[in-house]
């Protein structure tokens, strides 16, 4: 089939909490507040920004852990909220996810074998002795061997728990995989090791990602494609080389000059952002970023309007009024 394997289209996701001495009044959490992209087939985009900005839940709701609040999602062409529970379970195995923490996503009282196998059982994939040989293949095509199977999460390191998630995400054969943050709660080297492996399974496999990152050192590494989120929106979208090389909104620069450069002899000037990010229950008027801009050109528009993502290269759209 021709076009993106995920189309996503202006997505929104709020959620309704108590507030008030009492808990008599409610607010709106625009946690996911209007967003728009696509993946390719075989594809990566990586989804950057600081903890709080709507990434996971992005993640989540496009596999529907999260029920949307208004947008439309299609993979492969197919409106994923108009599909009933049948047909959702069908889907559900071509559309897996990995998790930031993988002891917490893993069953502890379950061996890792067990884990594994499940997906298999559950969407009648294989049975029996066939289950247990499929399970072996799962674990030796991640870099665990067959005493695996036996032993449970306790026994691990943690990067061979996210192996063994992996493979448990592997099991029913998907198609795209959402990467909620997989190596941020690993050393440097076994995270490396984890890159390695998705970037492995993708190229055999033929599988198409969403990453989801805080570390923008990582994502250039994993993704053609980079989107900037922001209070529930994207600010900037691009391929990866351009927006590492030129970028253009102030959010983008400030989380680039934070990153490290491995030679001790170059200098980077630090951006400082003033302030926390604004609360997504209240956010600011006009341009979600003006209260810590620190655009020289910053006028009464930027408070004024909100900016919406408009291309100032090839693929290369920004949602800022001074990014030109």
């Amino acid at each position: 089939m021709t076009g993106p394997l995920l189309d996503v289209r202006e997505l929104a996701t709020h959620f309704t909490r108590r507030a008030g001495l009492f808990g008599t009044r409610t607010e709106t959490v625009r946690a996911v507040n209007g967003v728009s992209f696509t993946i390719g087939r075989h594809d990566t985009l990586g989804l950057v920004g600081e903890s709080g900005c709507g990434k996971t839940t992005l993640a989540r709701t496009i596999l529907r852990l999260v029920e949307r609040t208004a947008g439309e999602v299609r993979f492969d062409g197919q409106d994923l909220f108009a599909l009933g529970p049948a047909a959702l379970r069908r889907m559900r195995r071509r559309m897996q996810i990995v998790f930031q923490d993988p002891y917490a996503s893993l069953n502890p009282r379950m061996t890792i074998g067990r884990a594994v196998r499940e997906g298999l059982e559950i969407h009648e994939l294989a049975r029996g002795d066939a289950a247990d040989r499929r399970v072996v293949e799962l674990l030796d095509e991640v870099g665990l061997g067959a005493d695996a199977v036996t032993r449970y999460p306790h026994e691990f390191s943690g990067g061979q728990r996210q192996r063994a998630v992996v493979a448990r995400a592997l099991a029913v054969d998907p198609d795209f995989i959402a990467c909620d943050e997989p190596v941020s709660a690993l050393d440097v080297s076994v995270a490396a090791q984890v890159l390695n492996l998705l970037a492995d399974l993708q190229a055999r496999r033929g599988l198409s990602y969403l990453f989801v990152s805080h570390d923008l050192a990582v994502v250039r590494h994993v993704a053609p494609r980079v989107a900037v989120m922001y209070l529930g929106r994207f600010v900037e979208v691009g391929p990866a080389a351009e927006i590492y090389e030129r970028p253009k909104h102030p959010y983008t620069q400030a989380l680039l000059s934070a990153v490290p450069v491995p030679d001790p002899k170059t200098r980077r000037a630090r951006i400082i952002l003033a302030g926390d990010p604004p609360s997504p229950v209240h956010p600011p008027p006009g341009c979600p970023f003006q209260p810590r801009c620190h655009h020289p050109l910053k006028d009464a528009t930027c408070t004024a309007v909100r900016p919406e993502l408009r291309e100032l290269a090839a693929d290369h759209r920004v949602a800022c009024h001074k990014a030109d």
